[in-house]
């Protein structure tokens, strides 16, 4: 509640800087696009990560270090343009899912599943507001503090053994299993590997 309640105060502050600036002071419509645009844009930066795409060489790393059965569950939290699930879908045969809230972002992840033809799904959405209970791997690339906040839920929700690959940032509680460690060379950085018991 305290996310949604900072991302408007965010948004109503930013609104009339965004609209009075605008040459455009009698366009109601454009105002109430702005808004519908604006808050789960917010969100999803406060709640989330600011779309930074993974690294493709990273992504495709992550995914064959899971080695990835064909038919497991698979999700990607805060999905980006939803590389991880294409990956996932189209080269191991998983049922994936990428969740994304920022409406920009998740517009453009499903323009380029048209150019990826995958099966993977796309769903517009706040990704702590889903059961994904039935996952088996998952994906995130998510700022220490909502690795932090959403680690009670995933322990909560998730099966023993569901596997969660993290990039760049280390989930605080849990226990490591394997580290991929930074690759300075190539300007990658680390992964951290855990597994729900």
């Amino acid at each position: 509640m305290l996310d949604l309640i900072t991302s408007l105060l965010v948004i109503l502050g930013l609104i009339p800087l965004l609209y009075f600036t605008s040459h455009q002071f009698n366009d109601l419509f454009a105002l109430v696009v702005l808004i519908l645009l604006s808050v789960p844009t917010v969100m999803a930066l406060v709640n989330g990560a600011p779309f930074v795409p993974t690294p493709m060489n990273q992504v495709k790393k992550m995914v064959a270090l899971a080695k990835l059965k064909k038919g497991q569950r698979v999700y990607d939290l805060g999905c980006g343009d939803g590389r991880f699930v294409y990956i996932a879908a189209n080269v191991y045969g998983a049922k994936a899912t990428g969740i994304e809230l920022s409406p920009m972002v998740y517009l453009y992840a499903k323009v380029r599943q048209l150019f990826w033809r995958s099966k993977a799904q796309i769903v517009f959405g706040d990704f702590k507001m889903r059961n994904i209970s039935d996952a088996d791997v998952i994906f995130c690339y998510l700022l220490p503090e909502c690795l932090t906040r959403i680690q009670p839920d995933l322990d909560k929700q998730l099966k023993p053994g569901t596997l969660i690959y993290s990039y760049a940032f280390k989930i605080p509680s849990w226990k490591l299993i394997h580290t991929e460690e930074r690759d300075k060379t190539a300007n990658l950085g680390p992964v951290f590997v855990y597994e729900k018991v």
